[in-house]
């Protein structure tokens, strides 16, 4: 398999967002940005991150044949079995990522969860499998989709809390709905229109939480109103709906995820963290000029 392939099945585009969601998880938990564990951390769920996509591409490879013949099984530019294997394989090599992130970094004083993160990794590999292999026409696809991104958020929490406090819990719930939304768009991209509008009601709520953290914190004020134009943008691009403007509102969507996570860690007072992920969105859509999103 060349690189080039490779990247295009692990839609690289989007790593910056899953780094931004194990900032949210390990920094809300007690965590510091100096701290090894979180490099560790980031670099096990791009792993994560990257099987699930080759994963999705091996088990929708009769659905690309049809609709997106140019994706890389389809069009012969890499075997079924090989992606199946890398993806398994990535799932693998994340878990093991897992066990050195909680046991081999961690700091004076530190706590070390090695079975819950091992619990949580385990069940975010399961996700990950049960929606690539049974997303097509299933109605809870969105839901298990979003429970993907809460578990990257909770393993990271527990690898190096050993345990979820509250701000975590309410920073994953807002993640899982923006996801929700997210993924209903993604799920009708392949037919340029939306049918039933509702379940984009769920992007509200991380809109609503977001106002109530910077009603308390002001720093939250700015990550928030970048996440309000995400919105308002994609929206507009649905209500718009030119060939290809579903496409684009969720890869939106997709970097948008980073915004949120910005909105999150300013309304817990770390400021560095939120320019972080706010960069971290502006790098997400520059790579998706390279490397398709979605």
């Amino acid at each position: 398999m060349k690189l080039a392939v490779a990247l295009q099945l692990g839609r690289i585009s989007n790593l910056p967002t899953v780094w931004t969601n194990v900032m949210v998880g390990a920094l809300l938990a007690g965590a510091s940005l100096a701290e090894a564990r979180l490099p560790l951390l980031m670099l096990a769920m791009s792993l994560f991150y990257l099987g699930g996509m080759f994963l999705n591409d091996a088990f929708d490879r009769g659905f690309d044949a049809r609709h997106r013949p140019e994706r890389p099984i389809p069009s012969g530019q890499a075997g079924a079995r090989e992606v199946f294997s890398a993806g398994f394989g990535l799932l693998a090599a994340g878990l093991i990522g897992l066990a050195l992130a909680a046991t081999f970094a961690v700091p004076a004083g530190g706590t070390s969860g090695l079975a819950p993160t091992l619990a949580a990794g385990a069940a975010l590999a399961g996700a990950i499998v049960l929606y690539d292999a049974h997303h097509k026409a299933n109605p809870l696809s969105p839901l298990i989709m979003g429970m993907c991104r809460v578990l990257v958020v909770v393993t990271a929490a527990l690898a190096v809390a050993g345990s979820l406090p509250q701000v975590v819990l309410l920073a994953a719930a807002a993640l899982l709905c923006h996801l929700i939304g997210l993924t209903y768009i993604a799920k009708q991209e392949h037919l340029g229109r939306l049918g039933s509008l509702w379940p984009l009601g769920f992007l509200a709520v991380p809109l609503a939480y977001g106002a109530t953290l910077a009603a308390s914190t002001p720093a939250a004020w700015p990550p928030l109103a970048i996440y309000a134009g995400v919105l308002v943008a994609a929206l507009a691009l649905l209500r718009r709906r030119a060939p290809g403007d579903v496409p684009r509102a969720v890869v939106t969507l997709i970097a948008g995820m980073s915004v949120l996570d910005a909105v999150m860690l300013a309304g817990a007072g770390l400021v560095v963290p939120a320019a972080l992920a706010v960069a971290a969105f502006a790098l997400t859509l520059a790579l998706q000029r390279w490397v398709s999103g979605t």
